[in-house]
């Protein structure tokens, strides 16, 4: 089942979310989508898809960003 997973992260720039988009594509292994609202305080990245919070928190903190996940 898929759900929307909501993420407040470190990442700032077009340059930073080009790093990082083989790497979520990875992560959801074409199973959902993802998206980033750089123009948010919160820098907030949207998931969806069949995915673990956990795992989107470790690909970000191994590419050097943080993350954290919103509560609803």
């Amino acid at each position: 089942m898929s759900r929307v997973l909501v993420f407040k992260t470190s990442v700032a720039s077009l340059a930073d979310l080009l790093k990082l988009q083989p790497l979520l594509d990875t992560v959801l292994e074409g199973s959902g989508c993802w998206n980033f609202d750089l123009d948010d305080c919160d820098r907030v990245l949207r998931v969806e898809g069949d995915t673990q919070p956990r795992a989107v928190i470790q690909t970000l903190a191994s590419a050097g960003f943080q993350c954290e996940e919103l509560s609803d």
